[in-house]
């Protein structure tokens, strides 16, 4: 299948971005950087930007020259920077500065596998029983936003454009607010946000809140989201909502509120889905698992391994399938791509654990000389390798317990090219709200639900296989990462023309 795939481009969204900042610097924050350096058999070596939000901005950045913070994680990463901790990338054509902030150990267990992966991504999740509340975690994550916040300012003069990135700077911005009033201060929340109920289980709530509308513009991945924080800040806080511009008055200052859907570089995705790599690299991978045979379907999850991505309840679910409707015996191989992800924290160690007893349980149970029902891959795969198992699937199987948006859905989307598989889609992501009238919807946790809904993907005829895909890779293209960077700067714009004017609702 092909998709129309017009619409904005990196060049088109860094015009955007461009025009508003005109001659103001635009800095990006974020806890992850987007080139690090490392060394390899002696010598330095470039990690580039792999995927996902860094590759879109990277272009964007190159263009507007602004300046990028972030953790400077890499072993080399010391080695190349000057006086001022900034190294200037892309190595072949320095565009813009990366201005690197250092973490120590202790700062990496507090500030983030402890207070950002161990305080607010459970209870954003809303999985509060997870929670630690370990007041040295709070600690560490105010002393860091404010490392954070000091090379911001370190790297700006006056009147610059700060775009902060996720949960893990909460409270930056509102130390940057404090040192440059007349800064244009944005963040996008990429998790979640919960209702006031889950969210008044956080002891830092008000702190939260305030640190968060130091911004002009705070940027969520649905409407969902936004009405809930507006709801917190109602209830937790004496500023004033208004409901109708959506947006808040607070300490003088007034941010808007609003729903922008991040998408993926969805051509990038369809190109890849179509190339000769993934070609070879499917030839090897289904003669290897015995997924060449034509009689064979595929089902395909791909995420890290993570407790609020379903994988346990999705497996349930397939034994539920593979134990009640015997017929996809030997006829169905579900395949689980997982990413290994903060396996320091207890909680991921023993999902890890689960997950791979559950594999091996539902392998021996079901398995046969001549078929395995699931098949685990943890090895690291080049971007042609993955679009060619996104391309295959006859299901993509996307069933979080909850997720902010949910981009593996739209990859999926995006990479099928050709024979047009299915998305079974979970109702609790983010993604459910642009996709999920197309796809199949399921509630992750009802495994007799889920069940169903692969069978009743499999079930479907290729004309309808056809015309929902069709509908999806319309949106998928349309709403691509280049259509939020251009939206964001677009509103962003909007908000700077009439941040002094009386009645919000102008904007």
């Amino acid at each position: 299948m092909s998709s129309d795939t017009t619409g904005a481009t990196a060049e088109s969204a860094a015009e955007t971005v461009a025009a508003l900042c005109e001659d103001r610097e635009l800095v990006v924050v974020s806890n992850r950087e987007p080139y690090s350096h490392d060394r390899e058999d002696g010598e330095i070596a470039v990690d580039r930007p792999a995927g996902g939000l860094t590759a879109a901005l990277d272009p964007v950045m190159q263009t507007v020259a602004g300046t990028w913070v972030a953790w400077g994680d890499g072993d080399a990463d010391r080695e190349v920077v000057g006086p001022d901790d900034t190294v200037s990338v892309p190595p072949e054509d320095p565009s813009y500065d990366l201005r690197r902030v250092w973490l120590d150990d202790a700062q990496v267990e507090g500030y983030y596998a402890g207070y950002s992966n161990q305080m607010l991504w459970p209870l954003c999740h809303l999985d509060t029983a997870k929670m630690n509340p370990d007041p040295e975690f709070w600690q560490s994550y105010r002393e860091t936003n404010s490392e954070f916040a000091d090379a911001v300012l370190d790297s700006t003069g006056r009147d610059p454009v700060v775009w902060f990135q996720d949960y893990h700077l909460a409270l930056a911005p509102r130390d940057v607010r404090a040192a440059r009033p007349d800064a244009f201060l944005a963040h996008f929340w990429h998790i979640p946000w919960p209702s006031w109920d889950a969210f008044h289980a956080l002891p830092q709530y008000e702190q939260l809140l305030d640190g968060l509308l130091a911004n002009d513009l705070v940027g969520f991945h649905t409407e969902e989201y936004c009405r809930n924080f507006l709801d917190c800040v109602e209830a937790a806080t004496d500023a004033r909502v208004d409901r109708g511009s959506r947006s808040v008055a607070h300490r003088g200052e007034r941010t808007f509120v609003r729903a922008l859907p991040l998408g993926i570089d969805a051509a990038e995705q369809a190109e890849l889905a179509d190339g000769d790599a993934a070609d070879e690299f499917w030839r090897e991978f289904g003669a290897k698992h015995g997924l060449d045979d034509g009689d064979i379907r595929v089902a395909l999850g791909v995420e890290r391994l993570d407790y609020t991505k379903g994988i346990e309840e999705r497996l349930a679910a397939l034994e539920r399938l593979w134990e009640e409707r015997p017929e996809y015996r030997g006829e169905l191989t579900y395949v689980q791509k997982g990413i290994e992800s903060r396996s320091g924290i207890e909680a991921y160690r023993t999902l890890q654990e689960r997950v791979d007893a559950a594999i091996d349980r539902i392998n021996d149970r079901f398995g046969t000389d001549d078929w395995t029902p699931v098949v685990q891959l943890t090895d690291h795969l080049p971007k042609p390798g993955l679009a060619a198992l996104y391309r295959e699937a006859d299901v993509g199987l996307v069933t979080p317990v909850r997720d902010g948006m949910n981009l593996v859905a739209k990859e999926y989307v995006a990479a099928q090219t050709r024979d047009p598989g299915v998305l079974v889609l979970s109702e609790l992501t983010g993604a459910s709200e642009q996709l999920g009238d197309r796809a199949v919807a399921v509630h992750p946790r009802d495994l007799d639900g889920v069940a169903d809904g692969i069978d009743e993907a499999l079930s479907l005829s290729e004309d309808e296989r056809l015309h929902r895909m069709a509908d999806l890779q319309r949106v998928v293209h349309a709403e691509d990462v280049y259509a939020w960077l251009e939206s964001t700067f677009e509103t962003a714009a909007a908000i700077e023309r009439g941040r002094h004017t009386v009645h919000a609702g102008t904007t």
